[in-house]
């Protein structure tokens, strides 16, 4: 183990094993503090008291048979849903929220904005439980548990390549999960069927980047009209992600396209998807914070759809708190389109049945950019969640319908 004095640059975990100090790198993807009480656990422990000292914020780090700790990991999630689902008297609580029947559209949105903050506050909380269950890794992100499986790949594809003599780390056995499912994801792609037939058409999502599980936003953007001469076009994809909109630009004709995005992770998982898929001749990939120079026929964009804070780094695909990148996209479009260019604001109206933006505020957004809408396509969503009944988003999700804005730049007022 390392040296309990041996400096670092990063975060230490340190514990007893042995009667000897330890200490290791601390690694968490979403942003977890470095656990304060850290105890050996192993295959005798019980559920309960693991359920105990987690809740109670002792983390522990698994000296016992892998699969053990995965089913260790599942029994603390039962007794975390047992929890959410009655009081300390053992009633259920009351719904809040969601169900609730209000007077009034304000009253109903505030239902269902605090409903919302319930649920990522037991979401929290979950995670914060689970993520006690710590694994160690040697310098090569080895696991030396029974029954352990090889995740020295995929820990190397998330985390990068170990630096020679770095030594051990600690990360939380969830985290680990995560890795293992990311790496079967861009091992074997997501097939999406707006790109064509395969096997021509998958995306590989790198780690920590937003897949396109959900390809109803793709076929938007594959069905919005176009300009006939569609070689002549510059488009550019702000937020590129994957990349699987700039594919979807380039194979539906357009001769440029310039992808943005700040994202490392994100710029090296576009690249390589243009180069799967044999786009990358028409593809300029920028690090910049939204627009590129110049001006575009085709701007399009992708935002976090939900204003909310994200409680990890890796949900920052998902979460664009006080809609940072929505209205730096609206108030920057006119400023970057041609004199006949659209922007293409592909955006989901979940935010709207969750009380977290009004279908209002968006259009006021949009028209104090000194943008018009000349249209929008809409689609309803047919993922998994939307027909769950038990989620306690269900209400929201049933009516959650994702548009492409087609938006312009206003005219110029005539001088009188």
């Amino acid at each position: 183990m390392t040296s309990l004095n041996q400096a670092s640059s990063y975060p230490t975990i340190h514990w007893q094993e042995g009667g000897v100090d330890c200490s290791a790198r601390w690694r968490s993807e979403r942003g977890a503090a470095v656990p304060k009480k850290v105890m050996l656990a192993d295959d005798t422990m019980s559920a309960d008291t693991a359920y105990r000292l987690a809740c109670e914020g002792t983390a522990l780090l698994w000296r016992g048979d892998f699969q053990n700790a995965r089913q260790m990991l599942q029994a603390l999630g039962r007794r975390i849903d047992q929890s959410a689902s009655t009081d300390r008297r053992g009633r259920r609580p009351r719904q809040t929220g969601f169900k609730d029947v209000r007077h009034s559209p304000e009253e109903a949105a505030a239902a269902a904005a605090k409903g919302f903050h319930v649920h990522r506050q037991a979401q929290a909380q979950r995670a914060r439980v689970l993520g006690m269950v710590l694994l160690s890794f040697d310098g090569e992100y080895g696991l030396s548990l029974r029954r352990s499986p090889d995740a020295r790949l995929a820990c190397s594809q998330a985390w990068g390549v170990a630096p020679e003599g770095e030594g051990a780390s600690v990360a939380s056995m969830r985290e680990l999960l995560g890795l293992i499912s990311a790496f079967e994801w861009r091992k074997n792609g997501v097939e999406v069927a707006a790109l064509g037939e395969a096997p021509n058409n998958r995306i590989h999502p790198y780690y920590g980047v937003f897949s396109p599980l959900r390809g109803e936003y793709v076929g938007l953007v594959a069905t919005a009209p176009l300009a006939k001469n569609m070689a002549a076009l510059t488009a550019f994809d702000i937020g590129t992600g994957s990349g699987v909109l700039s594919a979807m630009l380039v194979r539906r004709g357009i001769g440029h396209v310039v992808a943005t995005d700040m994202d490392d992770r994100a710029l090296a998982c576009a690249a390589e998807n243009f180069a799967q898929l044999e786009v990358s001749a028409s593809v300029d990939l920028q690090k910049v914070n939204l627009f590129p120079e110049g001006l575009a026929d085709i701007i399009v964009c992708n935002p976090p759809w939900l204003p909310a804070r994200a409680s990890s780094p890796i949900e920052h695909a998902v979460y664009d708190e006080g809609s940072v990148m929505l209205l730096g996209f609206l108030n920057g479009l006119a400023a970057h389109l041609t004199p006949k260019g659209e922007g293409w604001l592909i955006l989901s109206n979940l935010a709207e049945h969750l009380g977290l933006r009004t279908r209002a505020e968006l259009l006021a957004a949009i028209e104090s950019a000194g943008l018009r809408v000349k249209a929008h396509m809409d689609v309803k969503p047919v993922h998994a969640k939307s027909a769950d009944t038990t989620d306690p988003l269900h209400a929201a999700r049933a009516a959650e319908i994702t548009s492409l804005w087609r938006l312009a730049a206003l005219e110029p007022t005539a001088v009188q």
